[in-house]
């Protein structure tokens, strides 16, 4: 089994590196159908993958400009609750139960996945009236006390269920941060993809904190080369994106996807009976 940690996790990394959000969701599957490990050791285990590869990944960003501090760490911290949720709730359900939701979140994720294919120049277009927008902060209190509650509320509603999938899924919920950073916060499209990471950082962190001491036995060795390989197969990703078009790539990812998604809802859901 050892034997494949490396190419299973190259290939994981590269659908990360390429398209960004959505690329982390194969973790966990490949933890238990690849690897032959349960759902808690497989979605904690996802965490810590998940969280390394988003600090790695954020470092060229970062140099480059595209990661807004501020913004990331607030809205991570806004889903440090949810992601304290989530990881109780997932400790407290069985594991058939927690994989058959995992399919159906997969089939969420493709279906988000392609229509952001088919708007991908109406969320641009959405993305610079955002930005527009960003000059009007959500709360101020000089010279007057003022508050865009609307945006507020979507902030933290956002937030906090990006948090609640990390700790129940051990998911980085990349696929959802980027559109809200760039429709409520008001940010560009790549400085969104960047500080996305930052906020898939802590909410897996703060969800794998929230994990430790429920019994849960990690095998070191594949998280180590898994986690290795996924970086190095993210970094090999944003090269492949610049010679292969974003939309065969969005469109090979989503059909795989599926195909997980329907051999995990195949092996759990008669579980469920």
């Amino acid at each position: 089994m050892l034997a494949l940690v490396i190419p299973v996790g190259l290939l994981i990394g590269l659908s990360l590196g390429a398209l960004g959000g959505g690329g982390s969701i194969l973790t966990v599957p490949a933890l238990v159908y690849v690897f032959g490990q349960d759902s808690r050791a497989a979605t904690t285990g996802s965490l810590l993958i998940v969280g390394v590869t988003s600090v790695i990944g954020m470092i060229p960003h970062r140099r480059a400009a595209r990661v807004s501090v501020a913004q990331g760490i607030v809205f991570g911290i806004l889903g440090v609750a949810g992601s304290y949720l989530g990881s109780q709730l997932s400790a407290a359900v069985r594991q058939d139960v927690l994989l058959a939701g995992f399919s159906v979140l997969m089939l969420a994720v493709a279906a988000l996945m392609t229509r952001r294919r088919r708007a991908q120049a109406r969320l641009a277009s959405a993305g610079a009236v955002a930005v527009a927008m960003a000059a009007r902060p959500i709360l101020t209190v000089r010279p007057a006390v003022t508050c865009d509650c609307r945006r507020a509320v979507t902030v933290v509603l956002t937030a906090s269920g990006v948090g609640l999938l990390t700790g129940f899924f051990g998911v980085g919920g990349g696929f959802v941060v980027v559109p809200a950073l760039v429709l409520a916060l008001g940010v560009s499209m790549p400085v969104a993809v960047g500080t996305s990471l930052l906020v898939i950082a802590i909410n897996s962190f703060s969800a794998l904190l929230f994990r430790l001491g429920h019994g849960v036995t990690l095998d070191w060795w594949v998280i180590g080369g898994f986690t290795m390989a996924g970086v190095v197969g993210s970094l090999l990703g944003s090269r492949v994106v610049s010679r292969v078009g974003p939309a065969r790539l969005n469109l090979a990812f989503t059909l795989l996807l599926v195909v997980v998604a329907l051999y995990t809802a195949a092996r759990s859901i008669p579980g469920l009976f």
